[in-house]
């Protein structure tokens, strides 16, 4: 971690502080902050911190490093959970959290352009004045930019889907510096090549996202929250299948296991049964949330489920999905001093409480603490491996049961990553659920970035 700069790394440094100035910093303190994601993965603090404000500084620091051959790593609220933003001594960071400007909000056409440094919680108090809002996303604030380049969803996907369904268009600045746009403002395109789409969940490995258009939505009139136990994962899914196929327009439906229950419980004050539980989240109109709550209700009722929680109360929702997306700090708070390894996987609905129910066995079987929570709408759910500090054989067993999980839900027709990416830390899983399109893919790779200095190691492996 204390390596020095190559040759080349030190005088595209002198390059860029010729050119950008005071945007350069070599403070020990500075790169080592902006080294890394919220992942456990390996990292070093890069050699430089390039803080961008605009496209054009993104333009003249890649063209610089491209000339060099120097790697380059963009990073901007840094909380991807994959290795995706983790930097290497000989790398240049290119810091995007300056690039935090509103750019347009288009009322009228349902859609907004920002720049890839802003926040969805600034994107969103923003959007509020009009009417708006913009629902997409980790419960986690993060970056416009970052979740475009994951791919990345959240609770809502099940209504309202991933970022790949929600941009419209992007600004790209490519390895050598230059920059394109894809995409428009229109709702659909038969023009050329679907450039936009490649660049969205490329996790910044064929260029660099500097500006995002994004489809924006009404806030819905009236919003309601149910809360169900049940006796088994298994009814849960049974309950979600059978809500989807009635054709109820659920804005959100998430799975806690026990565990979590538990975790959550204690973190956050709920007070819930601890047994598998489902979180319900319905909108529209007063008689619209009604009926969909009136509907699902019975369902769980068919399926076992018991102690139907509901709120309509703005502040009770509120604290009701701020317990949920505390899950990760609760897990770390049943072992203190511990820290978390959190990984994702998707599968068709009609496996997932199999892929579940093997999985918790697998953990359970060797001993690691692991609680789970599913984006059930969509057949996603996240595993949460508890470390205790120090513990290397929990990290190893975390290690081989995660490569269970991902082999698990491969052989179900699934995917290794539902929308963490593939990062650092997935590449072997990408060549596992890929094998045959990897060539394509490094073609691409090679044609836009020739001397592979755009997050390199990152998606594909070499």
């Amino acid at each position: 971690m204390t390596a020095l700069p190559t040759s080349a790394t030190a005088t595209a440094l002198e390059d860029l502080a010729a050119a950008l100035g005071a945007k350069v910093s070599t403070d020990p303190a500075v790169r080592a902050s902006r080294g890394h994601d919220r992942s456990h993965l390996p990292w070093e603090p890069p050699s430089a911190v390039v803080r961008c404000t605009s496209t054009g500084d993104v333009s003249t620091a890649l063209a610089i490093c491209h000339r060099h051959g120097v790697p380059a790593v963009p990073i901007a609220a840094g909380t991807g959970l994959e290795g995706g933003a983790n930097s290497t001594a000989d790398a240049i960071c290119l810091d995007l959290s300056g690039l935090d400007n509103i750019l347009r909000i288009g009322a009228d056409d349902l859609d907004a352009t920002v720049q890839a440094g802003v926040m969805k919680s600034a994107l969103n108090a923003a959007l509020a004045g009009h009417g708006l809002t913009f629902p997409v996303g980790p419960g986690v604030d993060a970056s416009v930019g970052g979740m475009a380049s994951t791919g990345a969803s959240g609770t809502t996907a099940v209504r309202y889907g991933t970022m790949k369904e929600n941009v419209l268009g992007l600004t790209v600045v490519l390895a050598d510096g230059t920059v394109i746009k894809t995409g428009g403002r229109a709702r659909k395109s038969a023009a050329g090549y679907d450039l936009t789409h490649l660049f969205v969940g490329a996790e910044g490995t064929l260029g660099v996202l500097t500006e995002v258009t994004l489809r924006v939505y009404g806030i819905p009139e009236a919003t309601g929250v149910a809360i169900c136990s049940f006796p088994t994962l298994e009814a849960c899914t049974a309950v979600v299948l059978a809500t989807l196929t009635s054709g109820v327009p659920i804005s959100r439906v998430e799975l806690l296991d026990d565990v979590t229950v538990d975790a959550v419980n204690r973190y956050s004050g709920l007070g819930l049964p601890v047994l598998p539980t489902l979180i319900f989240e319905f909108e529209g109109s007063p008689s619209a949330v009604a009926e969909q709550s009136g509907t699902v209700r019975g369902l769980a009722a068919r399926h076992g489920g018991t102690g139907w929680d509901y709120a309509d109360d703005p502040e009770r929702i509120g604290r009701i999905w701020r317990a949920r997306h505390d899950a990760l700090p609760s897990y770390a708070a049943l072992v203190p001093g511990s820290s978390t390894w959190s990984t994702d996987v998707c599968v068709p609905i009609s496996r997932l409480a199999e892929c579940i129910t093997l999985t918790k066995a697998d953990t359970d079987a060797h001993g690691v603490l692991a609680p789970i929570v599913g984006h059930v709408g969509d057949g996603n759910f996240h595993l949460a491996f508890v470390l205790p500090p120090g513990d290397e054989g929990a990290l190893a067993a975390a290690a081989a049961i995660n490569g269970r999980l991902v082999d698990r839900a491969l052989s179900m027709g699934g995917t290794s990553t539902g929308e963490h990416g593939i990062g650092l830390g997935k590449t072997a899983s990408l060549a596992k659920e890929h094998a045959s399109a990897l060539p394509a893919m490094a073609a691409i790779k090679h044609a836009l970035d020739p001397r592979g200095i755009l997050n390199p190691g990152k998606v594909l492996a070499g």
